[in-house]
C-alpha cells in the first residue's frame, strides 16, 4: 500500500465504500484511515462466503479454482475471530458420528 498513491489505495476506497467526505478524510489522522480500511477489508474477508455452503463453493470451483482458496481464509478468518471471541470452533464431524448422533 506504501508503494501505491494514496488516492488509490487510501482515499477512494474510503469515499466509494465508506461514503466518507473528503473533509471528513482530511479532519480523520492517517492513521485511523488505514486502520478503518484494515477493518473494512477483514470484513468483507469475514463475510464473503456468508449463505454459501461447502458444497456451493464445490461447485463455484469447478469453474473459477480460485474460489476455494478464497472461501479458505474466509474459513480461517472465521476460525480467528472465534477463538479471539473465546467462542469453540467448530470441527466437521465424520459421516459416523452424523449417523450415531
Amino acid at each position: 500500500m506504501r508503494d501505491a498513491p494514496d488516492a488509490v489505495c487510501l482515499y477512494i476506497p474510503l469515499m466509494k465504500d465508506l461514503g466518507m467526505s473528503w473533509s471528513e478524510i482530511k479532519k480523520t489522522p492517517r492513521i485511523e484511515l488505514e486502520g478503518i480500511l484494515a477493518a473494512m477489508s477483514e470484513h468483507s474477508v469475514l463475510h464473503s462466503f456468508d449463505g454459501y455452503t461447502s458444497d456451493d463453493v464445490g461447485e463455484m470451483a469447478k469453474n473459477k479454482p480460485e474460489v476455494r482458496s478464497a472461501y479458505n481464509s474466509y474459513r480461517e478468518a472465521n476460525a480467528r475471530l472465534r477463538k479471539k471471541l473465546g467462542r469453540k470452533v467448530k470441527k466437521p464431524q465424520s459421516f459416523s458420528g452424523l449417523l450415531s448422533g
